[in-house]
Parts: structure tokens; sequence; C-alpha cells
């Protein structure tokens, strides 16, 4: 199993702990509002971080950006394998064309 697999499976066991006691368990208890929010700020401080910090800000960032990624795909009891098996369904497949695909 790999390290978001693992991840996932933590994050799905906490997901309903108490809020006192996880930090996945207080995101959740605040809403799908609240937890998107937080990837959000997440996203925009990995952007910061890729503009102006070190390259262990942005590693720093992506792990915060990942793991709360995970958390939100949890919330809306979507697996980590469907987006991975969409990756591999655009595997092989240019950018380009694929994004215009999606406007059709």
């Amino acid at each position: 199993m790999d390290t978001l697999s693992r991840l996932e499976k933590v994050i799905a066991e906490r997901r309903n702990a108490s809020p006192d006691a996880s930090y996945v368990a207080r995101l959740n208890s605040k809403g799908i509002e609240k937890i998107a929010q937080k990837l959000g700020e997440e996203a925009t401080e990995a952007v910061i971080a890729a503009l102006s910090g070190s390259r262990e800000d942005l590693v720093g960032e992506s792990a915060d950006l990942l793991f709360h990624l995970l958390v939100l795909l949890g919330a809306k009891q979507i697996p980590l394998a469907d987006v991975l098996a969409e990756l591999d369904r655009r595997e092989g497949v240019s950018g380009l064309d694929e994004k215009a695909s999606r406007g059709k």
C-alpha cells in the first residue's frame, strides 16, 4: 500500500472520531464548505511557496495540499482510486486534446 492509500485509510478512520481528538474529525464536523475552503487555502500557500519560498516550503505545502484533498474526497465519499483511474484514463492523451474534449 502506498503513502496516499495509507493516508486515505487513516483519514477514513478518523472522520468519525471526536472533534476534540482529531483534526480530520474537526474539519468534517464543520462541513464540506470548511473542508473546501481549507483545501483552497492550502493550494494558495503551495502557489506562494512555488513563487517565493524554498524547496522545503513547497514540499511542505504540497503535503498539506494532498492531505486536505484526501480529506475532501473522503467527505464526498470519492475514493482515491477513482481519481487515480481518471489519471490512468488520461494517460497518453494530449493535455490540450483532453481539455478540449471536456467542453463538448
